[in-house]
């Protein structure tokens, strides 16, 4: 993560000595060094103000006794093999794929509540592209692009709206993005929660392998 806020995406981030994290309404994630002591998790505090949430997502790293902690969960970390987009893959824009912009920000959040995918703010598209789906006009699913370490594009938001999952929208927009990122030369991956056994399993049937378990886990600051 850390990487994405010191390089792709240093125009969202806000940094203060060696703590980072991003703006207002893009995202919680932050980001310390390596081996951080004392100093670097006060400047992280400082940054991010009194009682704010700091999602450390992968972070090994166990801040101050005094920071509350909020959240853990267990998931894994899944990659791309590599290569190009394989034919077998469902997608592309020619099947009723569209691209998200802001003006369908509204749409994105509603979808977000109704689906529960994970963390997305109103400003979380600004991380990348967004594809989505609407039936009869209204977004009923989408995913899109968060973090961009060198080389690599996370693929994240995958979400369906209840009334319209079985008809294969997750498949088919996840293997387009696939296809977008491989195309400008990058890998994908992804992060999926442990016990979401079908969200895995659908990531493992387009191809996807699992590359290492994450703990993900969020604390307020004192």
């Amino acid at each position: 993560m850390g990487a994405s806020l010191r390089g792709h995406h240093a125009h969202l981030a806000r940094r203060f000595g060696e703590a980072v994290t991003y703006q207002p309404g893009v995202a919680t994630f932050s980001a310390v060094t390596a081996d951080p002591g004392p100093q670097e998790w006060a400047d992280l505090a400082r940054l991010l103000g009194r009682g704010e949430l700091a999602d450390m997502f992968g972070c090994p790293a166990t801040p101050p006794p005094d920071w509350e902690p909020v959240f853990v969960l267990e998931g894994r970390q899944m990659i791309w093999p590599g290569g190009s987009r394989p034919d077998h893959l469902p997608g592309g824009t020619g099947t009723g794929v569209v691209e998200l912009g802001a003006d369908s920000v509204p749409e994105m959040l509603d979808l977000v509540a109704r689906a529960q995918p994970g963390p997305f703010w109103p400003r979380t598209r600004e991380l990348g592209t967004y594809l989505g789906v609407r039936d009869n006009g209204t977004l009923v699913a989408m995913a899109g692009e968060r973090l961009r370490p060198p080389g690599w594009t996370e693929i994240s938001a995958v979400c369906t709206a209840p009334e319209a999952r079985g008809r294969g929208y997750a498949a088919r927009l996840v293997s387009a993005l696939v296809a977008r990122i491989v195309a400008r030369g990058e890998r994908p991956f992804l992060h999926v929660a442990e016990a979401n056994t079908g969200a895995i399993a659908l990531y493992e049937g387009l191809g996807f392998e699992t590359r290492k378990p994450v703990t993900f886990r969020g604390f307020r600051t004192p």
